[in-house]
């Protein structure tokens, strides 16, 4: 590419570091944010991520590294956010210099805690960025099938089309493909949504369920998902298309979905903390599981496999009870 804009990638995880060398296939320099000095350090030296995606080599002279939001903030012009939606708080807390002006992306699938929003809307509610200038990043695509540079595909959702472009462009490659759409919140909804499925996928495998029920499950699922956008944000959407199901189904079933981990953990007996403690990385669905279930107060959608998973998670209800229940409500 001959003209781009500047980017920056706040995250220091699996995510934030696909999304790295995805752009740095096509751009000849991003801004790298990681809180963690040595990871930095490590990165400089050995030029890889030592804790995520080890395997994944970089081009040092393509990433200026940085501890400090701030300096990547102001680097960029476009800025893709890549932490877990539960720190994105605390991380935005140390911004001293403005958000005026930049286009910002998330690749976060999850709800703000502090406010109970999803991204997007955070940031325009809470940072006045207006809706042209926020974007989601969605799937169906895992981080290690990126470090193994599996044919993959991704959804880019903006308010704005050509800037949508922008970054579809900047994403693409030989192993990568990436198109356009114009419902953010419905796919940053659903991107949410999708964990809290994952974590009831592997809560069936973990008490012995079967691929028969699975596929029940995830049936319902997308249903479910569909009732629920539409009470948030109506408008005209194919429930099907890859950034809805396609993303559902690879969070549901695949081996590198750690919602769907923690969920097995949960159905084979572990309690919340400590499958929380036993795994490295974070399951969104769990905090999105909270939001979500309190956002359908207000709306009203019938969404029985939130509130089974809500009830096992959030109030301590026997897994095995709640699915034998769950399994008359299903069709």
């Amino acid at each position: 590419m001959t003209e781009y804009p500047k980017f920056a990638v706040i995250g220091g995880g699996s995510w934030a570091t696909a999304i790295a060398k995805m752009l740095c296939v096509n751009l000849p320099e991003i801004s790298w944010y990681m809180r963690n000095e040595s990871a930095i350090e490590h990165l400089q030296t050995h030029h890889h991520n030592p804790n995520y995606l080890s395997s994944v080599e970089f081009d040092i002279k393509k990433l200026k590294l940085t501890s400090n939001i701030n300096e990547a903030v102001a680097y960029a012009d476009y800025i893709i956010f890549a932490i877990p939606s539960a720190f994105l708080g605390s991380e935005l807390k140390k911004l001293t210099q403005s958000l005026e002006g930049k286009v910002i992306f998330s690749a976060i699938k999850g709800i703000v805690p502090e406010t109970s929003l999803i991204v997007g809307e955070h940031f325009n509610k809470i940072y006045n960025i207006p809706f042209e200038d926020i974007g989601v990043i969605t799937g169906p695509c895992h981080a290690e099938e990126v470090a193994l540079e599996r044919l993959s595909y991704l959804t880019i959702a903006c308010g704005d089309a050509a800037k949508a472009r922008i970054v579809a462009k900047c994403l693409s490659g030989n192993y990568i493909k990436a198109k356009i759409s114009d419902d953010i919140i419905g796919t940053e909804y659903a991107a949410m949504l999708k964990n809290i499925y994952a974590i009831a996928a592997g809560m069936a495998h973990g008490l012995g369920y079967g691929d028969n029920f699975q596929s029940v499950l995830m049936s319902n699922g997308i249903r479910e998902m569909k009732k629920f956008i539409r009470k948030v944000h109506k408008m005209k959407r194919n429930i099907n298309n890859s950034a809805y199901l396609g993303d559902l189904l690879v969070t549901g079933y695949s081996v590198f979905s750690r919602n769907r981990m923690f969920g097995n953990m949960i159905g084979k007996g572990y309690t919340v903390k400590s499958a929380m403690m036993e795994m490295s990385m974070v399951a969104e669905g769990y905090y999105a599981t909270k939001s979500a279930w309190e956002l359908n107060q207000n709306y009203g959608a019938k969404t029985p496999i939130i509130d089974a998973v809500y009830e096992i998670l959030y109030e301590g209800k026997e897994a095995k009870k709640v699915f034998k229940k769950l399994t008359d409500k299903l069709d």
